[in-house]
């Protein structure tokens, strides 16, 4: 090391302590015998950012022969969003 002054040196990573409200989630859906597939699809697709019919009716596929699957995973504030909107329908939802 030479002698003199000695600079800072520039940060290259930074260091996330997991603090803020940008927490990851998944909203799980549940089956019940009360939704026709049409029905999950709609709500699926209204209340799932960027959802599609096709992959509205894979959810539904899967919720109905292995009785639950994750429909969407993200920040929080939005997993809380889309749970709230299924809920609202009428859809068995829990936010991990």
């Amino acid at each position: 090391m030479a002698s003199g002054t000695l600079t800072t040196p520039e940060v290259t990573e930074k260091e996330n302590t997991g603090t803020g409200d940008g927490f990851a989630g998944r909203v799980i859906l549940f089956n019940c015998e009360c939704h026709t597939y049409d029905d999950v699809i709609k709500l699926l697709c209204n209340a799932v950012p960027a959802m599609t019919p096709s992959r509205a009716f894979e959810l539904a596929w899967t919720i109905d022969n292995t009785g639950q699957a994750e429909v969407f995973s993200g920040p929080m504030t939005v997993c809380n969003e889309v749970a709230a909107s299924l809920n609202a329908g009428g859809l068995r939802v829990q936010v991990q």
